[in-house]
């Protein structure tokens, strides 16, 4: 319930770029560039047809802490008035799980979400679909908008076969979408800050789907299903320093680093989101973040209005939508179920494979993982 890069390749080549997914006002560089020949579009098209991103244009709000004072954009369009944001579409299944809805928020029509708004906010992201990238000319009905969440909300994906640990569910294992779907699930569980209502406190062990895998004493767990389980284990608990996250360490911990574990920030237990709005700043919309692709992207340089600072970004996320400068760069943690199946990854589709996204990680926080420790991780996240 996405797409990949090798998917719109493909209906670009059946189709010569006139598949509906085509279109000037979201699928294309630029709503401007010129589509008329096969080969202009597969020009225009390039970054939907390289990193399976949507182009979508919001401006910079009215009452902004910041102003735009440069673009650098390879397609001549973006300006204060629409910023050129591409972004990978997020999938259409495991929604009931979500606690924000879109990487920035901005669907959230009552923040935060909880389990009483959560299709209200569907609801109204269905329209705004509609109305924006479907280019409608009338707005969904309210029948419409219910029978499309009702729907989505019914969805349930994760991965159920793994090529070498084999199907998993085998051993006592519980990937796979039905135990998914009966996960327990609601509002804080587990948050690593205490807004638990139920006063549980967190634990970093987040991940259990694959604990039958990691005895080995009756010989039966193969080799492949031993590496998923080391993985599960390396996600719950190989610590490290968490420094330099805004959105964290800056609004939480006073700019203080801490030790952590992957489940501070994925800490719903077997779906890997967080369980409360929480946007965070990880550098990927840094002019070049570490081993990350950000070919074709624009630049925007930001400046706050009062202290004169700047700063350049590929997009600057949650701070379109707050207009608060502590936002830029903020986006969501996504749902990490199904992950086998939707590279590129990150908002941008600046991560060609898990390997990409592990080593990004591995830099960023110099959490200092062997080749065997990467490996395994990598094994884990493609059975979820």
């Amino acid at each position: 319930m996405t797409i990949t890069p090798a998917g719109v390749q493909d209906r670009f080549t059946r189709t010569d770029g006139q598949d509906p997914l085509f279109r000037p006002n979201d699928g294309s560089n630029a709503p401007h560039l010129d589509v008329s020949t096969v080969q202009a579009r597969r020009q225009a098209y390039s970054m939907l047809l390289t990193k399976a991103v949507i182009r979508v244009g919001i401006g910079i709000p009215a009452n902004a802490e910041f102003r735009l004072v440069a673009v650098t954009d390879p397609y001549q369009y973006a300006s204060a008035a629409e910023l050129s944001l591409f972004r990978r579409p997020l999938p259409a299944t495991n929604l009931p799980f979500l606690t924000t809805v879109m990487w920035d928020g901005r669907e959230n029509v009552v923040p935060p979400t909880n389990p009483a708004n959560l299709d209200l906010d569907l609801a109204h992201q269905a329209n705004d679909a509609t109305l924006g990238h479907a280019a409608a000319a009338t707005p969904l009905s309210d029948a419409q908008r219910t029978a499309i969440v009702t729907y989505e909300t019914a969805l349930f994906t994760a991965q159920v076969h793994d090529n070498a640990a084999a199907e998993l569910t085998a051993r006592g294992a519980s990937g796979g979408p039905d135990m998914l779907a009966a996960q327990l699930f609601y509002f804080g569980i587990n948050d690593v800050l205490g807004a638990d209502p139920t006063g549980a406190p967190f634990t970093p062990v987040v991940m259990t789907d694959f604990d039958a895998w990691k005895d080995i004493s009756g010989g039966d767990v193969t080799p492949a299903q031993q590496a998923v389980a080391r993985g599960q284990a390396l996600f719950n608990t190989k610590p490290f320093i968490i420094a330099g996250v805004g959105g964290l360490n800056d609004t939480f911990f006073a700019g203080q680093a801490i030790p952590g574990t992957c489940t501070v920030c994925h800490d719903t237990p077997n779906v890997g989101n967080h369980s409360v709005p929480a946007p965070l700043n990880l550098g990927l919309a840094d002019s070049q973040p570490p081993g990350l692709d950000v070919s074709g992207l624009p630049r925007y340089t930001l400046q706050h209005t009062t202290t004169g600072t700047t700063v350049t970004v590929t997009d600057p996320g949650r701070a379109l939508i707050t207009g608060k400068w502590e936002d830029i760069g903020k986006f969501k943690g996504p749902i990490l179920r199904g992950l086998a199946g939707r590279a590129p990854y990150f908002h941008n589709g600046s991560a060609p494979s898990l390997e990409a996204v592990v080593n990004f990680y591995d830099v960023r926080f110099n959490i200092g993982l062997t080749d065997q420790e990467k490996a395994d991780l990598v094994t884990f996240l493609r059975s979820l």
